[in-house]
């Protein structure tokens, strides 16, 4: 361990600073499709007993009608997240009838591309505006990949870390900048080693074959419905997943906030030709918001953002620029086939450790070579992680997947045992030893299990991720929300339902204006 690293370690365990990491924030954001009994996608509108997707603060929908995702409030502890996340499901469980929701991040049978509903949000400008750039998206990307489905899990520090650590340090710089610049160098050190986030916990080895019609692929077959590559970990976070040519050149090193805001600010604003021929309308309907490199900033694909709470009328960029980084979201998790609510306790543990590591942990500057170097080391562990003796590059050397891995588990180690100090239990540790026998053992992660589990019932992939989402259901069926409850998101769907309703009354002025206004970042009330 460097120096720099344990001398921030000892800082915040000391006795008058170490109440500070129990102050930090957590939240998940799960997405899921909604399919029939048959595995097949549910092609219904979104149920609107479950609230507005415009306005339900919790439950809303992704890319598709037949996408939902959950969003947890914000909490302190993992803990209190994972009792929130499983309450949102059970009460969705109560109003989808005899439909189910997905187990797996690969999507499930899905009909012919424009069979596939894409998401509305009502007729408001807002709501149009959200419904016209995921129209954008099926264009650029397809719609098949946009129903592949994840976990993010978003994370902070307390704010009063920050000066602290500032202090120490002597940094002359103001305190919003120290604060930005140190959750940048998280992300760097994420980029470095978040490699190891796909060994540990990818669990997409395999899709169907329905997936790729059409597409050429690299990957082996299986079975008659199935395709895979044998050392798989995550094919989700693969070149099969979302491939832009338009992102392409959009790396940014995430060596400074300035940058980085740069470089999404050139993108949704200069114009990409595939997609001037294209045009933003068709027949006289809307299609795309624009024909820039992104429409918005969220189009930019990347396993982790710096994120802050966005004000009436700022887009992304404008509060990053406006107030710093306030915290990070993790985009790369699959969802857990394996657990009900697409991830565990237990990983969520794991992962506050792994973030607190990468935001303590000396992070120089990225070079060119070793953002190549990053982006290798991650594509090699998630088409061939489990391969026995993989070798990755450190530093321009070559290194086992193990040894790196045990090494920096290691690391990670002391700050697991700093998080379990301010809890007075081994949770964090425990969680930790659980990773370290996946790297001992590779049969025990997710993706070599759902292998397994394929194998040990003669099944497809379509098959056990069914067969997952049935148990998940019985599950969630068998414990209803309590009244209380019931009653909580039962009002909030009304709330939400009467606050879109308000706005579709209350707007003025036209569509076309309103997207006019989008562009030159001067609207209204909500993010897209």
């Amino acid at each position: 361990m460097t120096d720099y690293y344990t001398r921030r370690l000892a800082l915040l365990g000391q006795d008058e600073h170490r109440a500070l990491l129990t102050k930090g924030l957590r939240g998940i954001e799960r997405e899921t499709l909604r399919v029939k009994p048959d595995g097949k996608l549910a092609l219904t509108p979104h149920p609107p007993s479950l609230g507005s997707a415009l306005m339900q603060p919790q439950i809303t929908t992704d890319y598709s009608e037949s996408l939902l995702e959950f969003i947890t409030p914000a909490e302190n502890d993992i803990a209190t997240v994972m009792t929130e996340l499983d309450t949102i499901h059970r009460f969705v469980y109560t109003q989808l009838g005899d439909e189910m929701l997905w187990s797996d991040s690969m999507p499930c049978e899905l009909p012919d591309e424009e069979q596939i509903p894409i998401a509305w949000y009502g007729t408001s400008h807002i709501g149009t505006l959200k419904h016209v750039y995921r129209r954008g998206l099926a264009l650029r990307y397809g719609k098949r990949m946009q129903c592949i489905a994840g976990i993010h899990y978003n994370f902070s520090l307390s704010e009063a870390v920050w000066p602290l650590l500032q202090q120490v340090a002597g940094d002359p710089c103001t305190a919003r900048s120290f604060q930005s610049d140190g959750y940048i160098a998280l992300i760097r050190n994420f980029r470095r080693y978040s490699w190891l986030l796909m060994y540990l916990f990818g669990a997409s080895p395999a899709l169907s074959k329905n997936f790729l019609a059409g597409r050429p692929h690299s990957l082996e077959t299986l079975d008659d419905d199935t395709l895979y590559l044998p050392y798989a970990t995550s094919l989700r976070m693969s070149d099969l997943g979302y491939q832009s040519k338009a992102q392409a050149n959009l790396t940014p090193h995430y060596n400074n906030l300035d940058s980085y805001i740069k470089s999404l600010s050139r993108a949704v604003s200069q114009s990409y030709p595939p997609y001037e021929e294209i045009g933003t309308h068709r027949d006289g309907e809307w299609i795309q918001i624009n024909t820039n490199i992104l429409q918005i900033e969220n189009e930019y694909y990347s396993t982790i953002r710096p994120k802050r709470v966005i004000n009436s009328g700022e887009r992304p960029i404008q509060a990053l620029s406006a107030r710093g980084v306030q915290y990070i979201e993790v985009r790369c998790m699959d969802i857990d086939p394996f657990e009900p609510t697409g991830i565990s306790l237990e990983t969520g543990r794991f992962l506050d450790a792994f973030l607190l590591f990468c935001a303590l942990e000396e992070s120089p500057c990225t070079t060119d070579d070793e953002s190549i170097e990053n982006g290798e080391n991650f594509s090699k562990v998630v088409k061939e992680g489990r391969r026995p003796g993989l070798e990755l590059q450190h530093n321009g050397a070559p290194i086992t997947l193990q040894a790196w891995g045990l090494a920096l588990l290691k690391k990670i180690g002391a700050a697991a045992v700093l998080l379990d100090a301010q809890r007075d239990d081994n949770q964090h540790a425990d969680a930790l030893e659980q990773q370290r026998r996946k790297l001992q053992a590779p049969e025990l992660t997710p993706s070599a299990r759902v292998l397994a589990a394929m194998q040990e019932h003669q099944e497809t992939f379509a098959q056990f991720a069914l067969r997952q989402s049935n148990v998940h259901a019985q599950q969630f069926r068998a414990r209803p929300p309590s009244p209380e409850e019931h009653a909580y998101f039962t009002e909030m769907a009304a709330k939400s339902l009467d606050e879109q309703a308000q706005i579709e009354r209350t707007q003025i002025g036209d569509f076309d204006t309103f997207v006019a206004a989008y562009r030159a970042s001067t609207l209204g009330n909500m993010s897209v």
